[in-house]
């Protein structure tokens, strides 16, 4: 079983300081920047309100109000029999086409990009096979760094037929914001899934620590057609993402 005691010692600190926000608040504020620090994981659980009424200086209601509260922001999930337990910062499904940046925000959470190029490229014959054109072919090049909630997450490399883009800079956020705005409509995904330690290169771009790999997901995106769209070659934090195959 985990050992609470340097959360319950934070806990005890903070509540007990003169501050002006409620207790319930402070309380939610140290469990997210113990998610954020490490102090607790994905999947850990937490004790129960009871528990932290009786080890902490304050009521099992102010309990109740700070984990509904983490509840509603998606730093915990709860379930009746089961108790409260750390969710993972972004549990992705690897089939859907809403793309992350719509799935972030759905979360009640904040995506942004660092873009690192956006240039024409003649692509190699692989990519040219998974994209389904001739060898030789012009493709656009999108490598970026991705960010949730102003931490890094990913790097990723994205390969679009050239045909697709009018203007590469119009990008944002999102390329599949910009694919359904020029009457382009994501649909089915094939990905796989792979881990292996990172270079130097990604571990400085997503502030990995020395033994932590990363997840390689490799994703061919098609229209609803069939047609296919992108190819992306992602750099993940394994710790951070839940990848779900359905």
């Amino acid at each position: 079983m985990k050992d609470y005691t340097p959360l319950l010692t934070t806990l005890e600190t903070q509540l007990a300081a003169k501050d002006k926000k409620p207790l319930y608040q402070r309380f939610a504020l140290v469990i997210k920047a113990a998610v954020r620090n490490g102090m607790l994981q994905h999947d850990d659980i937490l004790p129960s309100e009871r528990e932290f009424s009786q080890l902490l200086p304050i009521s099992r209601i102010t309990v109740r109000k700070a984990l509904e509260a983490l509840e509603n922001e998606g730093v915990v999930y709860r379930s009746r029999g089961y108790g409260t337990q750390i969710r993972s910062p972004l549990e992705y499904s690897l089939k859907e086409s809403k793309g992350l940046s719509q799935h972030v925000v759905l979360n009640g959470k904040t995506p942004s990009t660092r873009w690192i190029n956006k240039s024409r490229v003649v692509c190699n014959d692989e990519i040219a096979h998974l994209l389904a054109l001739p060898s030789g072919s012009h493709v656009f090049l999108l490598k970026r760094i991705r960010y949730v909630d102003e931490q890094a997450v990913s790097v990723e490399e994205s390969y679009v037929p050239e045909a697709l883009i009018d203007n590469p800079d119009q990008i944002g956020v999102s390329l599949y914001d910009y694919f359904r705005a020029h009457d382009i409509q994501p649909g089915r995904a094939q990905s796989r899934v792979s881990a292996r330690m990172p270079d130097t290169e990604i571990q400085q771009q997503i502030a990995l620590a020395d033994n932590l790999p990363v997840l390689v997901i490799k994703q061919r995106l098609l229209d609803v057609e069939g047609n296919p769209i992108e190819y992306s070659i992602s750099y993940c934090r394994s710790d951070m993402y839940v990848f779900i195959a359905g």
